[in-house]
């Protein structure tokens, strides 16, 4: 019986999943990426809510983006998700790569909110 690729990724995630969890002192960064967008939103899991959240599509990224590349892309969307996560003071994550592997666009996004002041 073979996998699919799909059916893969969501092996990941589940085991990822598994692993870690959010809190409302250290919440849990998921991170989804489609073939044109990067979303990345701050979870609690105790608490079942989204503390905050950034994207290619939110309303500070969305006309500045149009000619960009897509790790730049990623870069601006962690550190704008830094931004806003350190505003709330809050400095410690979890990072999510969602069943991903940690490269590319997700990398750029990790290390782009790493260096904005978030601890991993």
């Amino acid at each position: 019986m073979t996998i699919s690729r799909d059916e893969k990724l969501i092996l990941n995630k589940q085991k990822i999943r598994n692993k870690i969890s959010g809190t409302l002192g250290c919440p849990r960064i998921t991170v989804f990426r489609s073939l044109k967008h990067i979303y990345a939103q701050a979870i609690d899991d105790d608490g079942g809510k989204t503390l905050a959240m950034a994207s290619t599509t939110s309303l500070e990224l969305k006309g500045k983006l149009e000619k960009v590349k897509k790790i730049d892309q990623a870069k601006k969307v962690g550190e704008l998700l830094a931004k806003k996560l350190l505003e709330k003071n809050i400095n410690k994550i979890v990072f999510d790569r969602s069943g991903r592997k940690y490269h590319g666009r997700i990398k750029a996004l990790a290390e782009s909110a790493r260096t904005a002041g978030l601890k991993f």
